[in-house]
């Protein structure tokens, strides 16, 4: 499949997966695309399967709870000391 029926592919299978809305996984895409997650799937048309896509879907959903997930930590843990300092 060309490179961008793939992109399509993974934005496509995030949103059945996880019920994303279609704004929110073409969002995460093009971040993923800004980051080069993809660059090697230009690269190497053999990369560019149902399988692969699936895989990079996950990946990219797992990844982005992560970082929720860090965040909300690290806002509790902030708040849980006073909150941000003032000067």
């Amino acid at each position: 499949m060309t490179y961008e029926a793939f992109l399509d592919e993974v934005t496509t299978l995030l949103t059945e997966i996880y019920d994303m809305e279609d704004d929110a996984a073409i969002k995460l895409v093009m971040q993923a695309q800004d980051a080069e997650y993809f660059v090697i799937h230009d690269d190497k048309p053999e990369l560019r399967t149902l399988e692969q896509a699936r895989k990079d879907a996950v990946a990219l959903y797992k990844a982005k709870q992560n970082r929720v997930e860090t965040q909300q930590k690290q806002q509790r843990a902030q708040h849980q000391k006073g909150g941000p300092k003032k000067r």
